[in-house]
């Protein structure tokens, strides 16, 4: 196989050689290698089962995934994307405030799951309905990051119109 263009001489040969190699090296690395190892499934294991639990209609799975110092950072472009430090900063600021405006809690659905080292990714949908009757749909993709089977840091991916939307339009109530 010949990399080089036509009047490039020989660099593009070599450039191509690069990046095959680094391409090798990537692929062959621990961080790469991880994805398969005990602690990710661990990981893994730990964010399904509590999932799991969550979707069965437990109502523990804040306090059964999250460390108490977690760092929670809810990215997005509205003053609802914010980061909060500890698990009662996260309860008191982002899951009360929604909770209490809806008829039922969010019965999460898993749509994909992954782990590597002590990292996990899960992609879920939400759903449950506001206090008003109206439906609250959402789609999440949570980044966790692990320690002793429990959330560290977590970055939180969701469309925040409609977390937004129900705050603006249902009444708190505790």
């Amino acid at each position: 196989m010949k990399f080089s263009r036509s009047g490039s001489g020989g660099s593009s040969r070599w450039t191509a050689a690069w990046v095959l190699m680094a391409a090798l090296v990537w692929y062959a690395s621990p961080a790469r290698a991880d994805s398969g190892s005990a602690e990710a499934q661990r990981n893994k294991e730990a964010v399904g089962k509590a999932f799991a639990a969550w979707a069965a209609g437990g109502q523990t799975f804040f306090d059964d995934m999250l460390a108490p110092n977690v760092v929670w950072t809810i990215k997005g472009s509205s003053p609802t994307a914010r980061v909060l430090r500890g698990k009662q900063e996260l309860i008191d600021g982002a899951v009360t405030p929604l909770s209490t405006r809806l008829q039922r809690q969010i019965r999460p659905t898993i749509r994909n799951l992954w782990a590597d080292g002590d990292h996990v990714v899960i992609e879920w949908d939400g759903e449950a309905v506001a206090k008003d009757g109206k439906p609250y749909r959402n789609s999440y993709l949570w980044i966790f990051r692990m320690q002793g089977d429990r959330a560290t840091e977590v970055t939180a991916y969701l469309d925040l119109a409609p977390y937004d939307d129900v705050l603006r339009r249902v009444p708190a109530s505790q």
